[in-house]
């Protein structure tokens, strides 16, 4: 499939990246001579130097019918427009439009009729996952399925945790009344599929399925009871520290730290509770002063990934009980284990978003959950095919599934189902499955394809 990306920024580049190592045809288009080059070195793309909505640039690329268009520049309305242009001039097969200014609201459809055909918003994605994060203590990744209904919740066990030493069905034991299917196990860094009869161990990375009510409950089984949070600190007022500011400035004791003094008073003016500081988060004496040592949850969300890097590391130093961190740049992902607790990865977020987009099969959701070793985790809809039509009415645990997968949930007419060996396969049933390795995809899509 040929895609054309508009924009070699943060998004852009490693978008690129992404798509190319899932074989797709990949041409770029930016004003930037040195960030095409740099790209072009590293990957087998065609670049074009040009302003990513004129008409000249996009037929330069070679966009015809077969093409989809991504357009993620840093400037909105660019986006918009060259969108409208490949739509209206080039008759692209899709348009995917990232829009980062929340202020559109619903007049966004005054722009986006017959021109864009599906919007993302990055900053969003990332301040929502910060968010579920800070209201589940515990959970170290939470991926929504089901429009939200079903949780696929990463955890490691801590020491104190109640499970640790015991067999996996001791969580049933405990709750009973509660449902849950532990997809996959991360032991050592190694993938396995465990059984209710596999002990947990200490650091175990554990990823189990369940819906958003149950989530807390089962976490409580891994971690560590001391862990409560009341107290966060935000470095860094863009978009996304400002707008997680807000969400839970009602609910948490909220500092933010902004360098910028002119943005400081602007924050002020719109946030209400939170305590605005003007300020370095590398400055020792100013994390001492604001009693850095009583905070639970320090987050750095800055654009640079090592002022969010040594601001974590200090503040962990001085007694902050938990950091999260963005991170943009690939090559810091082996710096942050031991030191920084969890980290957010835009670009991880947006590529989820635009491979579901590109997929031929009806696949809902497409997250990947950990960019080192392309684990991934897909909502599918199951259509009658060749492959799955004589699997009808027999038991899930008879679909032939590659080793390291395994199928978390079933969501049938909206009700989660766990995947009990009596659960048997029907049309229209949404499967959530967990993939060890992205190359298992090829193997699973057929169970949501329309035809073979």
């Amino acid at each position: 499939m040929k895609v054309l990306i508009l924009g070699a920024g943060r998004v852009g580049g490693n978008l690129a990246r992404a798509l190319v190592n899932n074989n797709y045809d990949v041409a770029l288009i930016d004003q930037d001579k040195n960030a095409l080059r740099v790209l072009e070195e590293k990957l087998d793309i065609m670049t074009i130097e040009g302003h990513a909505s004129h008409p000249l640039s996009i037929k330069k690329s070679g966009a015809d019918e077969s093409t989809t268009v991504i357009a993620v520049t840093s400037n909105d309305e660019v986006n918009i427009i060259a969108c409208q242009v490949a739509k209206k001039l080039f008759n692209v097969k899709k348009t995917i439009c990232r829009i980062t200014d929340s202020s559109y609201g619903d007049d966004i459809d005054v722009y986006t009729e017959n021109t864009i055909d599906i919007i993302i918003s990055p900053e969003n994605e990332v301040k929502n996952h910060l968010k579920d994060l800070i209201i589940h203590p515990g959970a170290d990744q939470i991926e929504k399925f089901a429009d939200g209904k079903v949780n696929l919740v990463s955890v490691k066990a801590k020491k104190k945790g109640k499970l640790v030493g015991r067999e996996l069905k001791g969580i049933k034991d405990d709750m009973p009344e509660t449902n849950a299917f532990v997809a996959s196990i991360y032991r050592k860094g190694k993938p396995f599929i465990p059984s209710g009869e596999t002990v947990i161990k200490e650091n175990d990375e554990v990823y189990f399925i369940s819906s958003e009510e149950n989530t807390n409950q089962i976490v409580d089984e891994f971690r560590d009871h001391e862990e409560s949070y009341s107290r966060v600190m935000i470095v860094g007022g863009g978009k996304i520290g400002f707008s997680l500011a807000k969400e839970i400035e009602n609910e948490y004791k909220t500092k933010l730290i902004e360098s910028d003094k002119e943005r400081c008073s602007n924050l002020s003016k719109k946030l209400d509770k939170t305590i605005v500081l003007h300020g370095s988060a590398t400055d020792e004496s100013l994390l001492k002063s604001e009693n850095i040592s009583n905070i639970d949850i320090f987050c750095a969300l800055t654009d640079d990934d090592e002022t969010n890097l040594m601001s974590s590391l200090l503040a962990k130093k001085m007694g902050a009980k938990k950091t999260m961190i963005i991170l943009n740049n690939p090559s810091y992902l082996g710096l942050v284990p031991g030191f920084i607790d969890i980290y957010i990865a835009p670009y991880r977020l947006t590529v989820s978003s635009v491979l579901q987009d590109l997929r031929d099969s009806d696949v809902a959701q497409d997250v990947m959950l950990k960019m080192d070793t392309g684990a991934e985790a897909i909502e599918g809809i199951v259509h009658a095919n060749e492959y799955t039509s004589p699997l009808f009415g027999k038991s899930i645990k008879e679909i032939n599934l590659p080793e390291g997968s395994s199928i978390g949930a079933v969501i049938r007419h909206g009700e989660l189902i766990m995947p009990e060996s009596d659960v048997e396969l029907c049309l229209n049933d949404h499967l959530i499955i967990f993939l060890a390795n992205k190359d298992m995809m090829s193997e699973v899509e057929v169970l949501f394809k329309t035809n073979q």
